[in-house]
């Protein structure tokens, strides 16, 4: 790796220890996107108003017990003064629970906003390797059902806990000052109640673990089955990709139910508590009654308090359930939060300064995996404005030269300059500002033609735009488009032919006006007369440009300045095509065998025999 190039150190696994159960961290760091840094004082703030408004639920059973002893003894204005603080307090308790949930609710939601802004920022600067190893499907489980499990999590599991937990803790003051020895009846339930949930709860943790993972796995699946569905369409596999799907949808089935059974199960436990909590107000209170040592509308509101004590334990026991699944979502959103790009900018890079796109490979190796060499020794030389042609058997090598290029990779060993300049020693955004890509997939976004052309640069004016299109060949069909330039694409620009869709990927590069140009297989895949309109305007992109076009028709690259013939990840033949074929060699193979049975002149009739690496 390159001096520049941050690589993690591999830790030794011990693969007889247990996993570490980091949850309570996890947790942590999910909390502070909703009450971390600036949101810190919103979160005291709306503490306060719960505080106050629990303070008005409490009141209500023993104002109910005060009014209850008033009515007993026959004193009539006192009931009628009791209800009325009753319904101040109701008032207090529905007012200020408003204004509490209110200000949770934006706690809530900009916690959600800014986890997802997170984990997709962060992914936007991780290096191309990492998207090489993750399945694009389980990309998409960890930033949709993972996050949405987080999202839930602060809408209905932190802030209905915080609630609870403020309610739980005022009733057992409450209890307490009204008859402590009621209550240490009563609340001796509640070590029992919380362990038998715990217990539940440490079932269901790595249950929900392994759901978010099945999740994961059919989502991965799904995409890919809806992706390829032309493919699964045309060798008859919808029946295939049906029981497919429904052995995994049977995995998410089995995993959800163990891990749902488990967190459902407290509510039902909990209830029962809460009658054997009345039953032990009956029997106990009663006995002091008959004591004279309590009133009996103290029976009336311990009543009370056991009924609405029931609602806090219920809820936290459910809500455990829901941030059991936060959590093990939040682990897999973390793995990717961790992630550290591979190449990185020195702490002295400077930006690129074009001086004309002289492009020197000396004794370049590089390997995607250690150990597993892909490049071995390659040095060639591109002098400014030339066309450089790229051509190999399949996994050659070819489309590594150029990921090494752009540096999307750093290389093992060896240099790679333009004018001079070491990419290892320039910032990776001034470099890629300078070098336009055409790939073979002309991939364009669900927005308006006009937006997709101003993607490379985003101040380009419509004109330039318009001016660009025209060189590339692709006004005329843009033009006669529903909305012209205002016409929106669906995704992938599925409405547009393929030839369409590379034309307008050109006029893109065009907008980009870059210095240096990489065309990877920009003609593959089209008829014979979109090719030459995509040739024309990729000549008038290529004038006066260093360019690197990797071939998989030969004819493309005859008129190429220089011409790497690449085999094994080496260079073994470089020179003009006519040197080339005047030797023999490699290239002469696979020259003449794409064109078997036809003079060797003109535009390639036959089919290539290798295609881009």
């Amino acid at each position: 790796m390159s001096a520049t190039a941050s690589t993690k150190p591999m830790t030794p696994v011990d693969t007889d220890a247990p996993p570490e159960d980091n949850s309570n961290k996890v947790l942590g760091r999910l909390l502070e996107y909703m009450i971390g840094g600036d949101k810190r004082r919103p979160f005291y703030i709306a503490m306060i108003w719960r505080v106050i408004a629990t303070a008005g639920l409490v009141a209500m059973p023993w104002i109910i017990g005060q009014s209850t002893d008033a009515l007993t003894a026959g004193d009539y204005a006192g009931v009628t003064q009791w209800t009325i603080y009753a319904i101040i307090a109701m008032i207090i308790f529905i007012a200020f629970s408003y204004i509490s949930e209110r200000d949770f609710a934006n706690l809530a939601a900009d916690g959600a906003v800014r986890q997802l802004r997170a984990l997709f920022d962060h992914m936007q600067g991780l290096s191309l390797s990492f998207f090489d190893r993750q399945p694009l499907g389980q990309l998409l489980s960890r930033v949709v059902n993972d996050s949405d499990a987080v999202s839930t999590m602060y809408s209905e599991g932190i802030t209905r806990i915080i609630r609870d937990i403020v309610q739980l803790s005022l009733l057992v003051v409450a209890m307490l000052l009204i008859s402590w020895q009621l209550a240490i009846f009563v609340l001796a339930t509640l070590p029992v109640m919380f362990y038998i949930t715990s217990s539940l709860q440490r079932v269901a943790r790595p249950a929900f673990g392994k759901f978010q993972e099945e999740l994961g796995t059919i989502s991965g699946f799904q995409e890919e089955t809806i992706a390829g569905n032309k493919v699964i369409l045309t060798n008859r596999r919808g029946e295939w990709a049906g029981e497919r799907n429904k052995e995994l949808a049977g995995n998410v089935f089995e995993v959800g139910r163990e891990a749902y059974f488990h967190s459902l199960l407290s509510m039902p436990v909990l209830m029962a508590s809460v009658i054997i909590q009345i039953a032990i107000v009956l029997f106990v209170g009663g006995i002091l009654v008959g004591r004279g040592e309590i009133e009996l509308g103290v029976i009336v509101s311990f009543i009370g308090y056991a009924a609405i004590l029931s609602q806090p334990l219920g809820d936290i026991a459910n809500r455990l359930g829901q941030i059991s699944q936060a959590v093990a979502g939040g682990k897999r959103i973390f793995e990717i939060l961790d992630e550290e790009p591979t190449v990185l900018d020195a702490a002295d890079a400077r930006p690129f300064e074009f001086k004309g796109g002289h492009v020197e490979f000396k004794d370049v190796t590089f390997s995607y995996v250690k150990g597993r060499r892909i490049l071995k020794h390659n040095t060639f030389e591109a002098l400014p404005g030339q066309k450089i042609g790229l051509c190999g058997p399949t996994g050659a090598g070819k489309s590594t030269i150029i990921n090494i290029l752009t540096r999307y990779y750093d290389i093992d060993s060896g240099q790679i300059l333009i004018d001079g300049q070491d990419l290892r020693s320039l910032s990776q955004a001034s470099l890629r500002e300078q070098i336009g890509v055409v790939l073979q997939e002309a991939f364009l976004f669900s927005d308006t033609v006009m937006n997709n052309l101003k993607y490379a640069r985003a101040n380009a004016t419509d004109e330039e735009c318009i001016a660009a299109a025209k060189e590339a060949n692709a006004d005329e069909f843009i033009t006669n488009l529903p909305q012209g330039y205002d016409t929106m694409l669906t995704e992938r620009g599925a409405n547009l032919s393929q030839g369409q869709r590379q034309m307008i990927t050109i006029a893109r590069a065009m907008v980009a006006q870059p210095k240096v140009l990489v065309l990877d297989e920009a003609t593959s895949n089209v008829d014979t007369r979109t090719e030459k309109l995509i040739q024309g305007g990729l000549a008038r992109l290529m004038e006066g440009r260093t360019s690197f076009v990797i071939a998989h028709r030969l004819s493309t690259i005859r008129d190429s300045a220089k011409i790497l013939v690449i085999n094994g990840g080496e260079i073994v033949e470089q020179g003009p095509h006519d040197e080339l074929m005047a030797m023999k060699g490699f290239y002469y193979t696979l020259y003449m065998s794409q064109f078997k049975g036809k003079a060797p002149g003109g535009e390639a009739a036959g089919t290539s025999t290798f295609a881009s690496s």
